[in-house]
């Protein structure tokens, strides 16, 4: 086993990692750019070094500084979390050629996985189904219209090279064909430095589900089950949760056998995730695979017992999993919000600052929190606004949600912005509690909101979280010597605005 281990990460995943490694009797390093020389990440390492710079570039992804910083530490090993350079395959083969263990699978799989086209390649070879589409990137505008008579509309374009919505496009008839193209090639060029682009058939009313697998060095590969990823806004979660309340038994056994050979036929190590996309009648299809750990890890973690990241530490060591298949039983359900620095009623424009006043919900069974911040910490606008992860588990869905329905509303940031009560509003929302939603559900969601007259939004927005809003409302006025608004009259506004809708 290791006996120190650096962090190339920052924020809540870098704190979630630290306290994997002192349960493991690992030293934890931290490395940090100067804006972050105060971050919880730092505060609760041992040892930390710092990067300089405040842009990613100049400090997170930086891969010279971060070689540099675990050499100054004697670490033996990397764990680069998620973001930055956890996908990164030349910083893999730089951490090989140095000698360091990265914690992650090896550069190949990853390198594989992280071109869409030759991942799509290498599972129709694998026999793993994929969406109708180009196996090849468009080599130009003949191509792009002699493919999409063929495959028809509505169809995606997408970047070769990355993901997370970056060359995206949506095309819904001809009309829109060209321009949607230039425009993918033009923002994965800028994304990604490869302005490469294929083509997917369109699936209609999607679910996003993804399948959770750790992959020894002996050969091992077993599957913890199925994520649901369909609460997501430009194509990024929001929230997850496990099981789907979507998924049949037999499609949910099939999904996860699928991705099982799907990590088989790359050799891949260690943790992953293979990414579906799900139609209404349950026919699934491959999208990508995940070469690291993902932010939504905790809610596997809650309903298995499984601790994912010590599991990727021991698998880096050289270990075999200690359990097999047989041995992985879910149990319950999970939840998990992602609370983002941002405003959901402005654009969900971030906002940084100085959080005042921090209160997070705990106590009783089956509150997860996992944070990256403290009263007092400065909120930056240099990275993703990512504040923490609230994560409860019930012994079914509805127990679950009636969790995070009761810890939301007692999680309290004064000071900035959050997405908070945004949640509050989705998980009253009958369709959610009903598990009837999919990859467009945020999107109307969103829509029904901009309809909305101003004083109405004011209702919604009261309606979802009156009590955290009166109350962030009270301090703000009471640090300036200022009188608090009476609830009263707060009400009587509520009251006379909702006889007019």
């Amino acid at each position: 086993m290791f006996k120190k281990i650096l962090i190339a990460n920052r924020g809540e995943i870098a704190v979630r990692i630290i306290r994997a490694c002192r349960e493991l009797g690992i030293t934890p390093v931290a490395v940090y750019s100067d804006v972050d020389s105060k971050a919880l990440h730092v505060k609760l390492s041992i040892e930390a070094y710092p990067l300089g710079g405040s842009k990613p570039s100049e400090s997170y992804l930086n891969i010279d500084k971060i070689i540099d910083a675990a050499k100054k530490s004697n670490a033996e090993a990397i764990h680069p979390g998620y973001g930055f350079l956890a996908e990164n395959p030349i910083f893999v083969r730089r951490c090989e050629d140095e000698g360091l263990t990265f914690i992650g699978p090896s550069s190949e799989p990853i390198r594989i996985m992280g071109n869409k086209t030759e991942a799509r390649q290498k599972m129709v070879k694998a026999g793993v189904p994929v969406i109708p589409g180009t196996l090849e990137p468009l080599s130009g505008e003949k191509d792009l219209i002699e493919n999409s008579e063929k495959i028809g509309f509505p169809l995606l374009l997408k970047a070769s090279a990355g993901g997370g919505g970056k060359g995206l496009r949506l095309v819904k008839d001809q009309k829109e064909l060209l321009s949607s193209f230039r425009m993918a090639r033009s923002e994965a060029e800028s994304s990604f430095g490869d302005s490469s682009v294929y083509m997917e058939k369109y699936i209609q009313e999607p679910h996003h589900i993804e399948v959770q697998i750790l992959a020894d060095s002996q050969g091992q590969v077993i599957s913890l089950g199925e994520r649901e990823c369909s609460i997501q806004r430009r194509y990024q979660k929001i929230i997850e949760e496990t099981p789907s309340p979507f998924l049949k038994p037999e499609t949910r056994e099939k999904m996860e056998q699928v991705a099982v050979e799907a990590a088989r036929a790359v050799g891949y190590q260690n943790a992953g995730t293979v990414e579906f996309v799900v139609d209404g009648d349950q026919n699934f299809y491959f999208l990508e695979m995940n070469t690291r750990l993902q932010v939504e890890h905790p809610v596997t973690e809650m309903v298995t017992g499984i601790d994912i990241v010590k599991s990727q530490i021991e698998i880096a060591s050289g270990k075999r999993c200690e359990f097999s298949q047989q041995d992985v039983v879910s149990r319950g359900a999970s939840l998990e919000c992602r609370i983002y620095a941002e405003d959901p009623y402005h654009g969900f424009m971030p906002s940084p600052g100085k959080i005042r006043k921090l209160r997070p919900p705990s106590g009783g069974l089956g509150i997860r929190y996992d944070n990256g911040t403290y009263e007092g910490y400065e909120v930056p606008v240099d990275y993703d606004p990512l504040l923490s992860k609230l994560i409860t588990w019930g012994t079914n869905r509805e127990e679950a949600i009636r969790r995070m329905q009761r810890a939301l509303s007692e999680y309290q940031v004064y000071g900035i912005v959050t997405i908070i009560p945004f949640f509050k509003r989705i998980l009253t929302h009958p369709d959610f509690f009903k598990g009837n939603y999919n990859t467009h559900f945020l999107e109307g969601l969103e829509k029904q909101m901009k309809e909305l007259e101003p004083e109405e939004q004011n209702v919604a927005l009261i309606a979802a979280g009156i009590t955290s809003y009166r109350e962030s409302r009270a301090f703000s006025l009471r640090s300036r010597g200022k009188k608090p608004v009476s609830n009263w009259k707060i009400q009587g506004r509520l009251k006379t605005i909702s006889k007019n809708l």
